[in-house]
């Protein structure tokens, strides 16, 4: 929503997530600040940790390492503006600062989806094929699931801030969000943005709905494989190596919808902050305490 009447193609964005009463930027300010330590702190220990420790350079983790990476990459584009914003009070965001964040947020969404596919495919092989495990995913096999990932997702949100960029805007533009991302830029536009949409709508089915589809098949493979097994103790063990990245993919792939299908501006915004922050923050967590091979590493490195 435009506040003033005029409109123009080099518009400035005002961020309108939260209150700006003094006190409440304080305390806002000290949880972001504090979620994005966590964040930082979490994924440097496991980048860290999956670099030093030999027994740790196998495909999943060096999956996992990937994804850590882009996670630091996605809210280093987002949480510093918002700490910014609280810290100082000043709301108004450039216009160049907002198609930024609006190609990387696009690129971080693409890249986690493709990573948690070829983290779905390795847990398939793992299952599935367990004596050609070594064979089948080898390096040069993960260096080509990750390097499209990568290379597709950056090339491809590159599409977004072109088409935002030839939209017109009122010249103060409200955000009701803490950050510019996809669905409260193209609402604010005052153009026609049906074409647009057509091509979100085209990209969200390669990103997401494809990869999607791909996690899902792996699944009903590894779950029809697991039981097969015999042995209660068996069937655990072997779904307990699948468990941490399921629960990664219901976060993700959970929260997103959620927000996509909300309707309401106030769940919007905490389902964005969620989305943002939680999976990144929840991802070393999570890989860490249900993982025996990660917790056995720190044990190492403080012993040493």
């Amino acid at each position: 929503m435009g506040v003033r009447s005029n409109v123009t193609s080099e518009p400035r964005f005002f961020i309108f997530a939260f209150s700006t009463s003094e006190n409440q930027r304080l305390i806002i300010l000290t949880v972001v600040l504090v979620i994005y330590l966590v964040i930082l702190s979490g994924n440097l220990l496991i980048i860290a940790l999956i670099c030093l420790e030999p027994r740790l350079h196998t495909p999943m983790y060096f999956f996992l390492c990937n994804l850590s990476t882009l996670d630091i990459m996605y809210v280093s584009t987002v949480l510093p503006k918002l700490i910014y914003v609280c810290h100082t009070g000043d709301h108004v965001v450039s216009y160049i600062s907002c198609l930024t964040q609006l190609y990387f947020s696009a690129a971080s969404g693409s890249i986690e989806s493709y990573l948690m596919t070829s983290m779905a495919i390795d847990r398939y092989v793992a299952v599935c094929f367990p004596l050609h495990y070594s064979l089948i995913m080898s390096k040069k096999v993960c260096v080509l699931l990750a390097f499209p990932a990568w290379f597709v997702s950056l090339v491809n949100a590159s599409i977004l801030p072109y088409f935002a960029n030839n939209l017109t805007y009122f010249d103060l533009v409200v955000v009701k969000s803490f950050y510019c991302e996809l669905k409260t830029i193209t609402n604010a536009s005052t153009s026609d943005i049906s074409s647009l949409k057509t091509i979100i709508t085209i990209s969200i089915i390669y990103i997401a709905v494809f990869p999607f589809c791909l996690i899902l098949a792996s699944y009903i493979r590894i779950i029809n494989t697991i039981l097969k097994i015999k042995s209660s103790a068996g069937r655990w063990k072997t779904f307990s190596s699948c468990s941490s990245h399921l629960t990664i993919v219901v976060l993700f792939y959970g929260s997103a919808i959620i927000f996509y299908l909300s309707q309401s501006h106030e769940q919007e915004i905490i389902l964005s902050f969620m989305f943002v922050t939680l999976v990144p923050m929840l991802n070393p967590l999570v890989f860490s305490l249900r993982n025996r091979d990660i917790t056995q590493a720190i044990r190492r490195r403080i012993d040493r």
